[in-house]
């Protein structure tokens, strides 16, 4: 098991710095986060003892059986599944950063309760791309005021944007949501608004990471590729369909 995942680990990497090269991009301005949903912790610890520390979960539960037993110095953890709001307490204690802020009655909850603690987060908003109602993040045309909103909480950083891309074949359709991304960061950079500067692009998966790096993605998540097929289907972990609470 544990030389299954370095090498998947290093094939990604590889995959990853290759595309950056045929970009001429710098490879060090894109980083693998571990996708980490279903995996053991066992099987997160290879991939952090190969110095592969940024990890990202879709389930709070999860999160929180996780990151008490990882043994490192401080993984940073992102917590990139829908996350509701009486899940924001418990989220808290973790993660380092949310990149599926979608809507301002969960950023208004997400300021409470880091006031209170007199905390501040990083945060990226969630922007549906792709157009797909099963999909949850803001439609691209209202992203620009959602961040507008959202810059008001001085509790919250907004370090970028983050999007699930369609999942697709049609390597030019695909494309398209990653353009659509990086041109909502252009616009709101070139805009100086108060409290917002996007530095982060959070955007492409296994199958379509090279796209995403052509299009100026800064972090890519991958899963299966690294740590093998899971027990249960993604439908289950990325639960589109939940009442927004």
């Amino acid at each position: 098991m544990k030389k299954h995942i370095i090498n998947n680990l290093h094939t990604i990497q590889k995959r990853i710095q290759t595309a950056c090269h045929k970009s001429n991009r710098n490879p060090e301005e894109v980083r693998l986060l571990l996708a980490t949903k279903t995996v053991s912790p066992d099987r997160i610890q290879i991939a952090i003892d190969e110095g592969f520390s940024l990890i990202g979960e879709n389930k709070v539960q999860e999160l929180k059986q996780k990151a008490s037993t990882i043994s490192v110095a401080k993984p940073e953890i992102h917590f990139i599944g829908h996350l509701q709001t009486n899940k924001i307490k418990e989220v808290l204690k973790w993660a380092h950063c949310i990149e599926s802020v979608d809507r301002i009655s969960l950023a208004q909850k997400l300021h409470n309760r880091l006031a209170l603690d007199n905390k501040t987060l990083d945060i990226f908003v969630q922007v549906n791309t792709s157009g797909e109602k099963s999909k949850f993040g803001v439609s691209p045309e209202n992203a620009i005021p959602l961040l507008k909103e959202i810059s008001q909480f001085e509790t919250l950083n907004i370090k970028g944007l983050m999007t699930i891309g369609l999942l697709s074949t049609k390597s030019e359709e695909v494309r398209k949501c990653f353009k659509t991304l990086k041109t909502i960061q252009e616009q709101v950079n070139a805009s100086a608004i108060p409290n917002i500067k996007i530095e982060e692009l959070s955007m492409g998966m296994s199958g379509d990471l090279e796209i995403a790096i052509e299009e100026g993605a800064t972090i890519i998540r991958v899963g299966t590729a690294i740590f093998g097929e899971r027990e249960y289907p993604d439908t289950y972990y990325w639960n589109e369909q939940k009442t927004i609470i």
